[in-house]
């Protein structure tokens, strides 16, 4: 691995290889800049009338969702029991339910998760490093409250895994590249400690997709994991890695991570339920983002309660983060049944007509009015030149965060991608930014039309993205793709909003593509800090799209039952 390390310089070690090559001259990389589009910002006048705005962070001090619990209610606690149907995933309470009844410990389940990682080729590709002393330990100690009758809480002893983009102590980070991004001074993220601080076992560090730039998660360099619903899909990326080991079953919960819809879209297309929670909400800190003012972390998971779960740990405000510290603490879990459901009936689906297309989706938003939500429609302008103005920006957050000797170590369209990035005008940054401002005084004056309104589209229109034939070998790169599947996910980053993608349904894979239905997904975006809505939302899909016997979702074709390898 090439050594690229934070606080060590960033200036790769100078070879040969690249002593000898100039990969693209300044004259090509603005020439493919050109081609991008990205200088149709220059034609909106309306952008003359807003100031740049750098960062999408809202912080509402005193936010009264219309999610909260309801009256009578003081705890806001949620349900992190197991979902009740036959077909589902094993959460996050099965595993803590064996370790209190002592059918398993889990130095028992972490040992034969290990196990099972390193006997299969398509699992272990998941994981781009696992330190088994490492997690033996943290299961041991576990196992030790357990015994003790003194578990930490809901997560203790349930095997989670973080995405190569966040910082492990004791791991390296390569964000899925050959280069090292190791912190010289080591140190674990923020938000993943509080995961080990309540007792959660982290198996190792996940695949992505280079650099977090594009959203299949192939990756020739590390190898690529296949969809476990369909093998001759790609399971979406950058956060591909996290969405294969809760879809196949591996573990309940995983961390992803989202500039673009890099949590949701592979959700999405693996069947799993994905948070993209408020810009800045969740600390990552002493980690450095490279898409500072896109990126965000959150949780994947196979159902809500162990979605709620994770967040809920996750969010807990960084007092050293000037930001995070501002963020009012999220509820806590329990295992206690959550408050009575609220009336509906003053929640509000903001619905952009030509998003709404698909069958599943709108069988779904069928659903939701028949519990007492009411749908309104709304406008949103220059979506296409904003989501170029997206693109924009956080190809060049990216870029600016990689010296140009790092090009001859990425894969190909990573080498034109980080070469364009770095010849961005400033006036165009500055116009996108401007574009943000924009769209978020409309947002706010949507919200301020229709309080607690969530906005729901499909989370991509396409269903999945099938693997062509010489894909796995040599990469792929297709912008046209790549744009069409961020088209309804962009949004909520360049914005900061908070957003949520559930499985709604089921299709049939393309003619000649393998075997395994593809999940489809819905998403809603919510009002800066309102997650509780979300939560409920979600809660209210899950519901309807897992119902005993007439479920529209299912497990993966590819999906293992953790008992059978567990108990022998």
């Amino acid at each position: 691995m090439v050594s690229l390390r934070y606080g060590e310089g960033r200036n790769v070690p100078p070879t040969e290889h690249h002593r000898a090559r100039i990969l693209f001259s300044e004259d090509s990389s603005y020439f493919l800049w050109s081609n991008t589009g990205f200088g149709l910002l220059r034609q909106i006048r309306e952008l003359d009338d807003y100031e740049p705005r750098y960062d999408p962070t809202v912080i509402k001090l005193f936010c009264e969702s219309k999610s909260r619990p309801a009256e009578g209610s003081t705890s806001g606690e949620i349900d992190v029991r197991d979902p009740k149907s036959s077909r589902r995933h094993y959460g996050a309470a099965y595993y803590t339910s064996t370790y209190t009844d002592k059918t398993l410990t889990p130095t028992q389940v972490t040992t034969g998760l290990l196990d099972r990682i390193s006997a299969k080729k398509h699992h272990s590709l998941a994981f781009l490093q696992i330190i088994p002393e490492h997690v033996l330990a943290a299961a041991e100690a576990s196992t030790a409250r357990y015994k003790a009758g003194k578990p930490l809480g809901p997560l203790d002893g349930v095997p989670v895994a973080v995405k190569d983009e966040v910082d492990l102590d004791g791991y390296e980070k390569s964000l899925g590249s050959p280069i090292n991004f190791t912190r010289k001074d080591g140190g674990t993220s923020w938000c993943v400690k509080k995961w080990e601080d309540a007792g959660a076992l982290i198996i190792g560090k996940l695949n992505m997709h280079e650099l977090g730039l594009d959203t299949t998660n192939n990756n020739p360099t590390k190898g690529t994991p296949l969809n476990p619903h369909n093998p001759s899909y790609y399971t979406g990326g950058s956060s591909g890695g996290s969405a294969y080991v809760v879809a196949s079953g591996l573990i309940p919960i995983a961390l992803g991570a989202d500039g673009g819809g890099s949590i949701r879209i592979p959700s999405t297309y693996c069947g799993l339920y994905g948070l993209k929670p408020t810009h800045g909400r969740i600390s990552i800190a002493p980690t450095i983002a490279l898409a500072v003012s896109n990126g965000v972390v959150g949780p994947m998971a196979s159902n809500m309660a162990d979605l709620e779960l994770a967040y809920r740990v996750l969010a807990t405000p960084d007092p050293s983060n000037p930001v995070s510290s501002l963020f009012q603490p999220p509820s806590p879990p329990s295992s206690s049944p959550p408050p009575p459901r609220r009336d509906h009936q003053k929640r509000i689906l903001g619905i952009y007509k030509s998003w709404l297309s698909t069958p599943a989706c709108d069988n779904a938003i069928e659903h939701y009015t028949s519990l007492g939500y009411s749908t309104v429609e709304i406008s949103l302008p220059y979506l296409h030149e904003a989501q170029l103005a997206h693109a924009l920006t956080i190809l060049t957050e990216i870029s600016t965060g990689l010296p140009p000797s790092a090009l001859p170590f990425l894969t190909p369209p990573n080498k034109i991608l980080i070469s364009v990035g770095h010849q961005t005008p400033s006036s165009d940054f500055l116009l996108a930014q401007k574009m943000r401002n924009m769209l978020m005084q409309h947002l706010a004056w949507l919200w301020k039309e229709h309080p607690g309104m969530l906005i729901v589209s499909p989370t991509t229109p396409n269903d999945g993205w099938r693997i062509e034939d010489a894909d796995l070998k040599q990469g792929v790169s297709d912008a046209d793709m790549s744009l069409r599947s961020m088209r309804y996910v962009w949004l909520a980053n360049f914005t900061g909003c908070p957003a949520l993608s559930i499985p709604v349904g089921m299709v049939e894979p393309t003619r000649g593509r393998g075997e395994g239905k593809i999940p489809v997904g819905m998403m809603a975006m919510a009002e800066w800090g309102d997650e509780e809505g979300l939560m409920e939302w979600g809660r209210d899909g899950e519901e309807w799209a897992w119902r005993e016997g007439e479920e529209k979702v299912t497990r993966a074709k590819g999906w293992e039952d953790a008992r059978e390898w567990l108990n022998g």
